[in-house]
């Protein structure tokens, strides 16, 4: 067969069109590759490691992200309370519409109380007049039947996908380290951390990361405390959660259509308030306690956090190890300090203990030291005291043991749950002292704050903590031979 001068083969022809085929297959394959969104966080996704390239990550089942919730003719899908005490709860398809929460039920005899649940979000004073005003009222929460929803809502909801937390509190008592990583954040792991009581001691545990944590009652600026401690913890556990604040729940307000988020874990400080644990222990955190959980509940992020900070998730106090007896002083605060004759002769008692026996003490300004120093140094410490101050909330970090302790230095006839509680849930051991008498658990005076409990002198015992730091440590030696 001939063919025109100049003209392709048919060889060159079925060159080019592979070529051509080549290129459209490659460029298709990278467009989908661009847009590959992430399963949702009750589906399975491939396992990775660091080690992964960002190639091999592009090379996930592409999928459609699916921004909202549809049930045209259908009913509306109903609320599930997974979990509920005062003021923690845990809902799978919560819904919010012009700033109002509803929960959609047929059977709201199955609801738990609003009451328990949340609350106007009010700044928090004393009193059965000031607790009546922070009760949650129409404009605040409503349960709702399918019909209504039906009828509120449309056909339709756009859906905040994954776990959100979801806090209705006044900025009073957020933008302090203590009231932010041992009590709200403290509340809301042990929480959510009821959906797996079987977190291991490595902290492992199935359950999905929280994606964001929602202020409806905050600006964006009133959550980081001065040390900038709240900020370490956050992002060092959940390092990919972002936050939405007041002018994020006011811009969905006014949209005027339906929210719904699959799951969040709702915490109402005023709701808690209302719980018998509170009112014993004066604790928010406390209250979650009553849900079932695992006794390693708090690894899944104290592990996170000692990793952060450069320190391998096992290292800590241990038996074994030489203690460290870390006492952390308040003397150059200037609120709420020791006499200083009993500074000095505590300082002096503790250096007898290392001279003596080869025990590691630390006497250290926590304000002097990096975040950093002060994680890696909670988690070394055996022993940790002081006076009762914020200091005292980096034993969240140590590592629960039989002989763990802390020792904390009140005014006589002066005493507060906060950090005993806090020992407590973690399984460390805490004694309260007034100069030569202490005190734990479960003979523990009420909470009371005395004139001279925010003062500077208050007075210790230096013989005495020596005393109970030697029978702690030795006795827990003698118990493990």
């Amino acid at each position: 067969m001939s063919h025109s001068p100049g003209a392709p083969t048919r060889r060159e022809c079925v060159l080019v069109l592979v070529l051509l085929l080549a290129i459209l297959y490659y460029s298709n394959s990278t467009i989908q590759s661009r847009f590959v969104v992430p399963a949702p966080f009750t589906q399975t996704t491939p396992e990775y490691s660091p080690s992964h390239s960002l190639h091999s990550l592009q090379h996930v089942s592409p999928q459609i992200y699916d921004t909202r919730l549809t049930w045209g003719t259908d009913p509306v899908p109903q609320s599930t309370v997974l979990a509920n005490v005062p003021g923690w709860s845990i809902i799978d398809r919560l819904y919010i519409f012009k700033g109002v929460v509803y929960v959609v039920s047929d059977d709201p005899s199955s609801v738990p109380d609003i009451e328990s649940m949340y609350s106007k979000g009010l700044e928090i004073f004393p009193g059965k007049e000031a607790e009546d005003s922070r009760l949650p009222g129409d404009e605040d929460i409503r349960i709702i039947s399918t019909t209504e929803a039906s009828t509120l809502f449309g056909t339709g909801a756009a859906l905040i996908d994954g776990v959100t937390y979801l806090v209705n509190d006044h900025p009073q008592f957020i933008r302090h380290y203590y009231h932010w990583s041992a009590e709200l954040y403290f509340g809301f792991w042990r929480t959510y951390s009821s959906l797996d009581p079987s977190i291991s001691p490595d902290g492992t545990t199935t359950l999905p990361p929280p994606r964001r944590m929602f202020f409806n009652r905050l600006d964006a600026f009133r959550w980081r405390d001065p040390t900038h401690m709240n900020q370490l913890v956050l992002r060092s556990s959940f390092p990919e959660l972002t936050m939405e604040f007041l002018d994020d729940w006011d811009d969905r307000a006014k949209m005027a259509v339906p929210f719904v988020f699959e799951r969040v874990v709702l915490a109402d400080r005023s709701a808690a308030m209302r719980a018998y644990n509170f009112l014993r222990y004066q604790r928010t955190a406390a209250v979650p306690f009553a849900l079932p959980g695992s006794v390693n509940w708090w690894m899944s992020i104290r592990n996170s956090v000692v990793q952060f900070a450069g320190l391998d998730m096992h290292e800590g106090s241990s038996t074994t190890a030489t203690p460290v007896i870390t006492y952390i002083s308040r003397q150059a605060w200037g609120r709420r300090t020791l006499l200083e004759e009993d500074h000095k002769k505590l300082v002096q008692e503790l250096y007898r203990l290392r001279d003596t026996h080869g025990w590691e003490v630390n006497v250290v300004l926590m304000e002097k030291i990096s975040r950093d120093e002060q994680i890696r140094l909670a988690v070394r410490t055996t022993i940790m005291m002081g006076v009762h101050g914020n200091g005292l909330t980096n034993l969240i970090w140590m590592h629960p043991t039989p002989r763990t302790t802390v020792m904390e230095f009140f005014y006589p006839g002066g005493f507060a749950h906060d950090y005993e509680y806090t020992a407590r849930a973690l399984g460390i051991v805490h004694y309260g002292f007034w100069g030569s008498e202490s005190f734990t658990s479960p003979n523990l005076p009420p909470n009371v704050y005395p004139e001279g409990f925010q003062g500077n002198s208050i007075p210790i015992d230096a013989s005495a903590v020596g005393r109970l730091v030697y029978d702690r440590l030795t006795l827990s030696l003698e118990v493990d031979d």
